[in-house]
């Protein structure tokens, strides 16, 4: 495969999905007002995006099982298998997601092979680890887009709790006062999330009733995620963890074992090729709460926007230290041409608004136009390109030497 594709994606229906956002964003049809939650742009075996060849349409990974070099390329072959090391998506939240974490590189193999030896099903929905992979992500916000992320610093975490639960979380509250570190952290949070019924309501019953006098951003979201979760104990995550608003074009980076929750706005979104998630609360689904503490980091952190770096006129990359992926926004005006000749795997080029032209270079050289919604495959093995047009895109690759 030598030429640029056209890319057919699959919509994933998840409950927490928005029913208007991407008819409002890439015109896309939803008559049926159906959540419409991620659009999903790799060769996950889940959900392979279809790319258009000269025989027809064919799955993404399928093509790249049967031409692994002329797709990824000779190094990301032999760094990371004959598989796309990424998965690009655009996600559209309008409700919560579950609070949840991602494994490190070690835990991942070792809980993969656990979970296998046990006998379990690789779509049991008891499974935490669907793969032997690590999955660090990165969200960068199209719309503006609020997210929980990490451990919010212990004197917060102090203060909130004795705003939200002074009577039913005492004893909890003053073991924390007493060792308001990593440890002491770790403790409380076990405690919770292991509380019985009956204590776990009248938490969750003082917290609301106390979040829906307050008048401040966070105490809103703990009643907001009172109103879906009525009877989790993740309503307190606003009080444990950090509230980030990302504004349009901020993104955020999420290492291994850092909690997180993503609360509300679209993004896009690009993670290695993983579906490892370990879960802790606002969720119907398995929670494991013995390897979640495994998988947790406990140490607060105020995390900050990825930082970026402007490369020529177009081009702002985000520098994360992700190896099995890289993300640039090109934003082109009338005039600009974006050159795209120095890849070093596989990309995947999203048009987010307005229009643009993909023209290979060469006498054999293809032309794509592509709309808002609509995505291209670069295979390694395709000529250079020049991206003309006015509007946003959105590139997925793999890092240079810039990481």
């Amino acid at each position: 495969m030598h030429h640029v594709a056209r890319m057919r994606n699959a919509i994933q229906p998840y409950a927490w999905g928005s029913a208007t956002a991407f008819t409002e964003l890439f015109g896309i049809p939803n008559p049926t007002r159906e959540p419409q939650a991620e659009i999903w742009m790799g060769a996950h075996p889940k959900a392979p995006s279809r790319v258009e060849i000269d025989t027809g349409w064919e799955p993404l990974d399928r093509l790249i099982a049967q031409q692994p070099e002329a797709i990824l390329g000779r190094r990301s072959a032999a760094d990371f298998g004959p598989c796309l090391p990424f998965l690009f998506k655009v996600l559209a939240a309008a409700e919560p997601l579950s609070i949840q974490a991602h494994p490190d590189a070690a835990l991942a193999a070792e809980g993969f092979a656990r979970e296998n030896r046990l006998g379990l099903a690789p779509d049991a929905p008891e499974r935490n680890y669907r793969d032997p992979r690590h999955k660090p992500e990165c969200l960068c916000a199209l719309t503006p887009f609020w997210a929980l992320c990490g451990f919010n610093r212990p004197g917060d975490i102090l203060g909130l709790l004795e705003r939200l639960c002074p009577d039913a979380l005492r004893g909890e509250i003053a073991a924390f006062a007493s060792a308001p570190d990593s440890g002491g952290l770790r403790r409380l949070f076990a405690g919770l999330i292991a509380l019985d019924d009956e204590r776990r309501r009248a938490v969750v019953a003082e917290a609301l009733a106390r979040a829906e006098r307050a008048d401040d951003e966070r105490m809103d979201w703990v009643a907001r995620l009172g109103r879906s979760y009525p009877d989790d104990i993740g309503v307190l995550a606003p009080a444990l963890m950090n509230v980030v608003r990302l504004e349009p074009g901020q993104a955020l980076f999420l290492a291994a074992g850092v909690p997180h929750s993503y609360l509300h706005g679209t993004g896009v979104e690009i993670m290695a090729n993983s579906d490892n998630v370990v879960r802790g609360g606002l969720t119907p689904k398995h929670v494991d709460i013995p390897e979640l503490l495994r998988v947790l980091r406990f140490d607060p952190a105020v995390p900050e926007p990825v930082p970026t770096r402007r490369v020529g006129r177009c081009e702002t990359r985000y520098l994360t230290p992700a190896a099995e992926f890289a993300l640039s926004a090109l934003r082109l005006a009338p005039g600009d041409v974006f050159l795209g000749a120095d890849r070093v795997g596989a990309e995947v080029l999203l048009c987010v608004d307005g229009s643009a032209r993909v023209a290979e270079d060469g006498p054999e050289g293809r032309t794509l136009d592509i709309a808002p919604g609509e995505s291209v495959l670069v295979p390694n093995g395709a000529p250079a390109y020049r991206l003309t047009g006015q509007g946003l895109l959105c590139k997925a690759g793999l890092p240079g030497d810039e990481r």
